[in-house]
């Protein structure tokens, strides 16, 4: 299962994305490598959404669940304030249900993108009193690109069931073209996605527990005459970190 897992994402990645994959993993092991750092492997729950209205507004019901996994490095640059990256697999996305499971009309459609994210948060700290136990708050910008990910439908119509599924389609895109976007069309997702992030939470000794809203800038869709032109990410995340 292992062996057939790692020939799945292999197949997945181009030659450019893993080149860029290869460089962001550089660049955050040597930010993880300052002196004074500290590293936390963390993970926890992502509740996605895409925007639907031309000032970033959502709808609510589109909400899906989703999940996180990744390292965060803290770099202290002065007493109370850090640099913190991280380096996440992410899950993005949105979905668009009418009815409820078991009705006769029932319809359901969700796309569930997965992403290698580089966020880069500066964070303050308010000490609480015990060692290394302190309230932090920050923001920052993100990059990320998309590797992976599903869109599924399902439903029920006069009684009939059916679902189906197949893989995302990404953008072949070069980030080094600003103006084109390699491999568009419609149906097809742009691959790098970038915006800004507020996160704040508690550091308990060697447990972090923090929330983070990431709001995305990049237009989703790579046809640059789709309609649907007004779709951003947003995902707003609970996650838990352990010192390592």
């Amino acid at each position: 299962m292992l062996a057939h897992n790692v020939i799945f994402i292999n197949k997945i990645l181009t030659m450019k994305t893993k080149i860029i994959l290869t460089i962001l993993l550089l660049a955050f092991v040597s930010y993880s490598s300052a002196q004074e750092s500290s590293l936390f492997l963390k993970g926890g729950l992502n509740i996605a959404n895409v925007s639907t209205t031309s000032d970033g507004r959502v709808n609510n019901a589109n909400a899906l669940a989703s999940f996180q996994v990744g390292f965060l490095a803290d770099l202290p640059v002065a007493k109370y304030v850090s640099i913190q990256p991280s380096l996440l697999f992410t899950g993005k996305g949105a979905k668009v249900q009418s009815g409820q499971p078991g009705d006769d009309n029932y319809y359901r459609a969700t796309a569930n993108p997965y992403y290698i994210e580089l966020p880069v948060n500066l964070i303050f700290k308010v000490p609480l009193g015990a060692p290394n136990t302190n309230l932090f708050f920050g923001a920052g910008p993100y990059i990320a690109m998309g590797v992976a990910g599903k869109n599924k439908i399902e439903g029920n119509v006069g009684g009939v069931a059916f679902n189906g599924g197949e893989n995302i389609k990404w953008s072949n895109d070069d980030p080094t073209t600003f103006n084109e976007q390699e491999g568009s069309g419609l149906g097809v997702l742009r691959r790098f996605d970038y915006g800004l992030n507020g996160t704040a939470g508690f550091q308990l000794d060697k447990i972090l527990i923090g929330i983070n809203y990431g709001y995305g800038l990049a237009k989703l869709q790579s046809d640059d005459n789709s309609s649907d032109d007004k779709n951003e990410n947003r995902v707003f995340s609970v996650s838990i970190g352990f010192k390592l």
